[in-house]
């Protein structure tokens, strides 16, 4: 029976839902999450229905590698200024405002061009939009790590994924529409507009408190003395010393502070998601193989999957709140693993519509439920001295390792069959349940 004092403990939990910060970061997602397919699925959709060749719209893809490199500028996006908005902003929100200009520009200037008149162009709004969405995904991510404490991270989560995904809906289906009833232009015009969702938000939230690591500074110290530029006298040595304080030391930082054990975090970061991406290439395929109808797919994966999505997200960050992050990081990766061997019975099962619902319920709670647990870990990993350097590196590793090895998931389909691909995709989990164990007993090294 639960007692009147585990109730409570409940209530505050669930509670966290109505702290404002928390709310906000629904917006923030919303902002985030509307320029993301505008530069993929939606403009390839656009630039074939004006008759723009497969070949040229494949080259387009490349555009996303903007996301997968953000690393690279965000020690600028932690430590340059921006001339009048930071000293009005702050660091944070100045960013993100100029990065949701950019966007809004690079969206304007795509509902200005015609893609078989205008391809270059077109071409260079898009790369704008998604280096302004990469860059407002920096900040947001700095933003939500430095305005709350660790244990509300999974709460952040959850709302901002919220967000994600409904503007996920309005840039695809809401495009797809407006584009059928008025015009494509029409379409990227209306997109440009909602950027003021994010905007608006911007100018409404508070910036985080930046509070100077002592440690941190003294380490970046250290390593200017050994290599000379100490005195930073002159313009190479300043700029040396620049490149010193924000890109090398935090790196050196993270793995000075948890020693031995930041390779093994490191290697949790790339493994934890590997079994649900890889899943996940082929869940598509694997419906219609089955014998499901496009509509019965988009009815269940897409509307009754973004609910179940939303659930398990929200679930995860109250019970990060209620019972820490290892425990339900450990929740995660069992249920991801688990999850996918339901696929092996809906393999070996008929198409039948309420199989194919409990699958994908299954799923999805789990994946949102995980994705909520694994950001509020990693989080926790980041010194708030570098926190946009740091999460960029930790958000583009956790990606990057199931990317490579999901592109061999139709390889694999074609030579053991779907359902002993699925076998195969959750005992790719074992290795995420088996490191989020041994991570569990590293004690976290104490931060300024």
């Amino acid at each position: 029976m639960i007692d009147s004092k585990t109730l409570q403990n409940w209530r505050t939990a669930i509670m966290v839902y109505r702290e404002p910060r928390v709310i906000s970061m629904a917006f923030l997602g919303f902002s985030a999450g509307l320029p993301f397919l505008l530069v993929f699925s939606t403009l390839s959709a656009w630039l074939r229905d004006a008759g723009v060749d497969l070949a040229t719209i494949g080259f387009f893809s490349w555009i996303g590698i903007t996301y997968s490199i953000k690393f690279f500028w965000a020690p600028v996006v932690d430590r340059v200024p921006l001339p009048f908005l930071t000293s009005v902003m702050g660091k944070r929100r100045s960013w993100m405002l100029l990065a949701q200009c950019m966007i809004a520009a690079g969206l304007c200037g795509l509902s200005a061009s015609q893609p078989l008149d205008d391809l270059q162009l077109i071409t260079l709004f898009a790369l704008l939009v998604a280096f302004g969405s990469a860059t407002q995904d920096v900040t947001i991510d700095a933003y939500r790590i430095e305005i709350l404490a660790p244990e509300f991270q999974g709460a952040m989560a959850a709302s901002y994924v919220l967000g994600y995904r409904i503007a996920l809906l309005v840039a695809g289906a809401g495009a797809f529409y407006l584009a059928a009833f008025q015009s494509w232009s029409f379409a990227y015009i209306t997109m440009a507009v909602l950027m003021l969702v994010g905007m608006i938000t911007t100018l409404i939230i508070r910036e985080p408190v930046h509070v100077a690591d002592t440690n941190s500074r003294s380490l970046e110290e250290k390593l200017e003395k050994r290599i000379g530029i100490s005195q930073q006298k002159d313009l190479p040595d300043r700029i040396a010393a620049w490149f010193v304080d924000a890109v090398v030391t935090p790196f050196i930082e993270f793995f000075q502070r948890y020693g031995r054990e930041a390779m093994v975090i490191l290697v949790l970061v790339g493994c934890y998601r590997i079994s649900d991406i890889t899943m996940g290439v082929m869940a598509n395929p694997f419906y219609l193989d089955k014998g499901f109808s496009l509509t019965e797919i988009a009815n269940v994966t897409k509307v009754f999957g973004f609910f179940m999505t939303i659930l398990g997200a929200g679930l995860g960050g109250i019970v990060v709140i209620r019972f820490g992050i290892m425990r339900p990081l450990l929740a995660g990766a069992i249920m991801v693993a688990t999850t996918n061997l339901f696929f092996v019975w809906l393999a070996h099962s008929d198409a039948d519509i309420i199989s194919l619902a409990v699958v994908v319920s299954a799923d999805n709670l789990s994946g949102g439920f995980a994705t909520s647990a694994f950001i509020a870990y990693l989080s926790s990993l980041v010194n708030k001295t570098y926190t946009a350097t740091q999460y960029a590196l930790f958000s583009s590793l956790m990606t990057l390792p199931a990317k490579l090895l999901g592109g061999y998931s139709g390889v694999i389909v074609e030579h053991i069959d779907y359902a002993n691909f699925f076998l195969y995709a959750g005992l790719l989990g074992i290795p995420a349940i088996l490191l989020v164990l041994y991570c569990s007993k590293i004690k976290t090294p104490a931060r300024e």
